[in-house]
């Protein structure tokens, strides 16, 4: 069963490889993989929602639902799992961005991504939620497209962002509950 699932994870790549990937779409995928480098996207969106107070409370849980998220992908489940990247180990792919120095499950960029986006959806009027939720989306495809991460990576990362973020908005909520408590 595993030895399939790992299968199926190679052969989809190559499948994006040869028969989805686009010179001329090369510098789009580029670009959107490295908006979610180290989340510094979401970091910042998450602070600058910090400074109004109508939406603080987002820009709380987004970087609660980000603390939630790193720790659970970075610093548990990476060095558990220990996955070798896919460029290394699935014959034929080519890597189109730079080696990454980190283990492949679950995927990083994915897991922060949704964190922050499912908190702010949340937290956020929806056509700003959703238009986050989007571009979380289209940040954990670019990871297949570049070829850094396997499809499973990028759905563990999906399910660890989307836990991530509700725990954040529900961190976010119990402050406020908190704050209220001690002001009232």
């Amino acid at each position: 069963m595993i030895d399939t699932l790992l299968q199926m994870d190679g052969a989809i790549l190559l499948f994006i490889q040869d028969h989805i990937r686009q010179e001329w779409m090369d510098w789009f995928w580029k670009a959107v993989t490295h908006l979610g480098d180290g989340g510094i996207l979401w970091i910042l969106l998450g602070i600058i929602l910090l400074f109004s107070k109508k939406t603080r409370p987002a820009g709380v849980a987004a970087l609660l639902a980000l603390l939630v998220g790193a720790l659970l992908t970075n610093v548990c489940l990476k060095n558990f799992v220990a996955r070798i990247r896919p460029y290394e180990v699935v014959e034929g792919l080519r890597l189109m961005i730079e080696r990454q120095r980190d283990y492949s499950f679950p995927s990083g960029h994915t897991s922060a991504s949704f964190a922050a986006a499912c908190a702010l959806v949340r937290t956020l009027p929806p056509k700003w939620g959703i238009a986050c939720v989007i571009l979380a989306g289209v940040i954990a495809l670019s990871r297949l497209y570049v070829g850094v991460h396997y499809p499973t990576d990028v759905l563990g990362g999906m399910v660890v962002g989307i836990f991530a973020g509700w725990a954040g908005w529900k961190l976010m909520q119990m402050l406020q509950m908190e704050k209220k408590r001690r002001s009232g």
